[in-house]
């Protein structure tokens, strides 16, 4: 089959799709990822045919990702002033990728990508979505973390129906958002249809949740034809994997260091974050990889003692096992990769869906949780300590790799798309 496989995000949102690709490739199908143009150099060199499709992400804007990454406006703002204003571009690039030169088969869309599906209404293409994080689900029976109001977590175990009430919030703050989405279904011919931020982003056909039921489990209100697949795995860098190999060396040369990251959107608001991380490794007398991205403006600007090393870039499946404790920003792809490494946590949660990780890494108490205004040196080290000194955070991360490991997120995945595919041909 030919699959067009589309959203747009960052390096999170995208590497599950990728892995995907490369599957399907490898069992003989056809795949196509239509992605904003930035990401072209990253899937050529794997041999998968590649659509660009609008807007493109510009890593250099840090002024956009700084306003995304806000906690009380930053869904607002990432779709209000980025993904919406090009919805028609994105509509026209997505239709041109599912349909031209061969009509696709089959699409599967990440729910970042508003405008497919659109596409797959006026075409007809069967589609499947995908979630990458319980929190896409909104549901009242397991209540999501809401980043501009994170009070009502506390209280929804508490407070007999406070799941509803906070589903009911959620959509009555961003009841506005989506106007631009009804305005082009409109112009297409097509009728208003049901919300497009909760409801019309699920394909009826098949949605995948791309992570493990150590995040959560099938609810009564999610959508009926839900899958969890669990996580698929994928951090290569233009198709190499290594480690740079300074930073190799330096994993050789002595005992487990701390890790600080910050993914690869929220580096581009890093504030001081790195140079704080220094300080409170040098507090607890202990070894550090910052990975700092490309942004120049995140090394530290004192010199810094032989037991940092700096990095841009590093895979995490390969820097993670070496690790003692890795300090992040809570994203699912790098939170994924540390229950990956069976490692213990310290999450810095910006805003989306990171909030929400970050309580449900608590939860597995695996990882304990520090807020954006109270990252210091001192408070970074007092925690650091808390964690490293109580052994049930160790153990508990070393028992998760063995859990993982009865779950295939790629393998369901491509099972289940290839069974949606064989249905909707025989129909």
């Amino acid at each position: 089959m030919r699959i067009v496989l589309s959203n747009i995000g960052t390096y999170g949102d995208i590497h599950p799709l990728i892995a995907i690709a490369l599957e399907l490739k490898r069992r003989g199908h056809t795949p196509v990822m239509a992605l904003p143009n930035v990401y072209r150099p990253k899937i050529e060199p794997l041999g998968i045919e590649f659509h660009p499709i609008r807007p493109d992400i510009d890593p250099a804007d840090t002024r956009l990702v700084a306003m995304v990454y806000d906690v009380k406006k930053g869904t607002e703002t990432g779709l209000r002033e980025f993904l919406f204003p090009s919805l028609r571009e994105t509509y026209a690039d997505l239709l041109d990728a599912a349909t031209n030169p061969i009509r696709a088969d089959l699409l599967l869309l990440g729910e970042l990508n508003y405008a497919g599906p659109l596409v797959a209404e006026i075409t007809g293409i069967p589609w499947a979505s995908y979630v990458l994080a319980p929190l896409s689900f909104f549901s009242a029976f397991d209540p999501p973390v809401l980043p501009m109001y994170p009070r009502l977590a506390r209280a929804d175990r508490t407070i007999p129906g406070m799941g509803r009430a906070i589903r009911r919030l959620a959509r009555l703050v961003s009841r506005k958002w989506p106007q631009p989405i009804y305005d082009l279904r409109r112009e297409l011919g097509l009728p208003r249809g049901p919300n497009p931020l909760f409801d019309a982003k699920h394909s009826p056909y098949l949605v995948l949740a791309l992570f493990s039921h150590l995040l959560g489990h099938e609810q009564r209100d999610w959508p009926p034809k839900t899958l969890i697949a669990g996580f698929c795995f994928y951090d290569a860098e233009n198709g190499d994997a290594s480690l740079p190999a300074h930073l190799k060396q330096f994993l050789a040369s002595g005992p487990a260091p701390l890790v600080f990251t910050l993914g690869s959107a929220a580096v581009l608001a890093a504030g001081r974050f790195y140079e704080y991380s220094a300080r409170a490794a040098i507090k607890v007398g202990m070894r550090a990889v910052l990975l700092i991205g490309n942004d120049e403006r995140n090394r530290p600007r004192n010199p810094l003692p032989e037991s940092i090393c700096v990095a841009q870039y590093a895979p995490y499946s390969q820097l993670f096992p070496h690790a003692a404790l890795i300090i992040h920003q809570g994203g699912v792809g790098t939170t994924a990769q540390c229950l990956k490494a069976g490692k213990p946590q310290l999450i810095m949660p910006y805003s989306h869906d990171q909030p929400d990780n970050a309580r449900r890494m608590r939860r597995l108490k695996v990882a304990r949780t520090i807020f954006r205004k109270d990252y210091t040196p001192v408070r970074v080290a007092r925690k650091i300590r808390s964690i490293l000194e109580k052994p049930l955070y160790a153990r508990r991360a070393a028992s998760i790799p063995a859990r993982l490991a009865h779950e295939d997120g790629i393998k369901t995945a491509c099972d289940a798309l290839e069974q949606l595919c064989a249905k909707t041909r025989r129909k």
